[in-house]
């Protein structure tokens, strides 16, 4: 198995996954991705009736509710682990629940993963996301972007070894295995090579405090990545 890169005291084997937001697309796909490199991939999710279809993925689901839980209990959920991946989202449509999850949520497991001694942390973000995001507050997509930038910047503050992936519009298509992370416009990337990339970060710590944004493209994913 290809274990995680020597850095900042990471060593060979590094194994255990916790993956917040185990039920939705882009990580029913990455689930499976880690589970067959060797990973133990523990998948949180809301919904008891998701359990069975994570188990097929290979990952153990975990019932738990990020937006009830405090940073205690979180920091008990992630102890034990090795590496954090953030997917997780209110799905838009609710601006409370999206700040509640998307902003909040995602902050305290940033905050319980530093107090559980946890240090790799990858958030799934946008393209876009930034303070200066230039959405227009009328608009319906600004409280998601607002929720994301905050969390972004939050985790790029911490004392974690983070990385931000920003994918473009995401679409169903079969991966290509190939991405564009020179790109200075968001277009539009495959679910399954979200899913790849990051099965790749945790792979690789040259991406460590680094953001990259990324499009569908002809670069393989492991050599468009590395620093």
């Amino acid at each position: 198995m290809a274990g995680i890169l020597c850095l900042r005291g990471y060593a060979a084997g590094m194994t255990r996954v916790i993956l917040f937001g185990g039920h939705g697309k882009i990580a029913m796909l990455t689930e499976p991705l880690l589970t067959q490199r060797g990973h133990e991939v523990t998948a949180i999710i809301r919904n008891p009736d998701h359990a069975d279809a994570v188990r097929v993925t290979g990952a153990t689901p975990l019932v738990a509710d990020v937006e009830a839980l405090d940073e205690a209990a979180l920091a008990e959920l992630i102890a034990g682990h090795d590496a954090v991946v953030w997917s997780a989202g209110a799905g838009g449509g609710n601006p409370a629940r999206t700040l509640s999850v998307d902003r909040d949520a995602a902050i305290r497991t940033m905050d319980a993963a530093a107090r559980a001694g946890v240090q790799r942390y990858v958030m799934v973000s946008y393209f876009g996301s930034s303070k200066e995001h230039g959405i227009d507050s009328a608009h319906s997509f600004w409280t998601y972007a607002e929720a994301k930038a905050a969390a972004d910047e939050h985790l790029r503050a911490s004392s974690l070894d983070w990385t931000v992936l920003g994918p473009s519009s995401l679409t169903l298509e079969p991966s290509t295995g190939g991405i564009d992370v020179h790109a200075e416009a968001s277009g539009h990337v495959s679910r399954e090579t979200v899913a790849r990339v990051i099965a790749a970060v945790l792979n690789d710590a040259t991406t460590i405090h680094r953001t990259i944004r990324f499009n569908d493209g002809e670069v393989p994913i492991a050599e468009a990545i590395r620093a």
